[in-house]
């Protein structure tokens, strides 16, 4: 039988290094959570600080302190919610959606690389097979259900 473990250590790993090296864009370093937190600010409209921290599995306090690096950086606007001014909505700026849309292209280059390694009925049971994983690591309750 084949170790699981080890065929999910190698895909991590083999993802792991795409991200550490797809993220440069214009001059400007984009670390892995940074590129996850400017992927779910882009797919969500105006999402709440706590919304995108809990979609990520990550405690506020640290989402706060990359949100605000972001900000410094001119990629995230904070806005307060007008009727909880407690309460900050997150949105890309200009220069934040070129970083992403960016980063988005070089994921998809990658992964049409990856999948031009396949014939097509391949390419359809290997995303058919990874769908229904995710589905499956939703249901069960011995891991973290992200949104």
């Amino acid at each position: 039988m084949e170790n699981l473990r080890e065929l999910f250590q190698i895909m991590t790993r083999r993802f792991g290094f795409l991200d550490k090296n797809c993220c440069s864009v214009g001059g400007v370093d984009v670390s892995i959570i940074h590129s996850h937190i400017l992927y779910e600010i882009d797919k969500q409209h105006h999402p709440s600080m706590q919304r995108v921290a809990e979609t990520l599995g990550t405690d506020i306090t640290t989402f706060s302190r990359q949100i605000q690096a972001l900000v410094k950086m001119n990629l995230v606007k904070k806005t307060p919610q007008p009727d909880d001014k407690r309460v900050y909505n997150l949105s890309l700026t200009v220069e934040g959606k070129y970083v992403a849309a960016t980063i988005d292209q070089q994921m998809k280059t990658y992964l049409n690389d990856v999948f031009s390694h396949m014939n097509e009925f391949e390419k359809e049971t290997v995303i058919r097979s990874i769908k229904l994983l995710n589905e499956a690591m939703a249901k069960t309750s011995n891991c973290c259900t992200p949104q």
